[in-house]
């Protein structure tokens, strides 16, 4: 444990956004944290914010002066800082290994493609478009989706980590906007995870109304 482990956390959110899956995890941390919520379109785009975050996108998380942008990059860190709450399993184990290919395989591949569905971009793919991205076709991430989580309730063996809050909060919001069906499975995986009390408090906590 370093010094700068005891750096105040700040967390930057829209409540209807991705940052959700952020709060979700910093609630399993029992973390002390700062929440300092943005507006699309206006102090996302701010100077301040740009300059912690060209994208000008949330969530972001600093911790003292160290700035940590993208969900999953977020998740694997506060695993990290926080180890006695054991979100992430021990080096070196096949367990890791499937912890590094969910958390990127979520934030890669899933996030483009879902994206792509959402907006219409799949309608007419063809098999050169299919070849070149790195999702390749909805179809095999759909499969792949399926297939990591039929029949289990953790991605990485009888432990609960970082990549479960990122794979249930992905099969959540895709079912919700229709870019991924309500399968059985995904149904089956997921909603026992969102009933998690961290994650009710997350979702108590951005169902807040802002301060005036």
């Amino acid at each position: 444990m370093t010094q700068a482990s005891n750096a105040p956390l700040r967390f930057f959110f829209h409540p209807r956004s991705r940052a959700r899956i952020t709060r979700w995890m910093l609630e399993e941390c029992e973390a002390s944290y700062e929440a300092v919520r943005l507006e699309f379109g206006a102090s996302m785009k701010s100077a301040e914010y740009l300059a912690l975050n060209p994208m000008g996108k949330v969530p972001a998380l600093t911790h003292g002066d160290t700035v940590i942008t993208e969900t999953g990059a977020i998740l694997a860190y506060l695993a990290e800082l926080f180890p006695q709450k054991c979100l992430a399993p021990a080096p070196g184990t096949p367990e890791r290994g499937s912890y590094y290919r969910w958390l990127f395989f979520l934030a890669g591949p899933v996030e483009a493609c879902m994206s792509a569905k959402s907006q219409g971009f799949l309608e007419h793919q063809s098999a050169e478009q299919a070849l070149s991205a790195g999702y390749g076709r909805y179809d095999d991430v759909l499969a792949t989706l399926r297939q990591a989580v039929e029949g289990r309730q953790y991605l990485c063996g009888d432990q609960f980590t970082a990549a479960d809050v990122l794979m249930a909060s992905y099969l959540r919001w895709g079912m919700m906007t229709g870019s991924l069906p309500a399968l059985p499975a995904f149904k089956a995986y997921a909603d026992p995870l969102q009933q998690r009390p961290a994650a009710l408090r997350a979702q108590a906590l951005d169902e807040t109304p802002a301060s005036p």
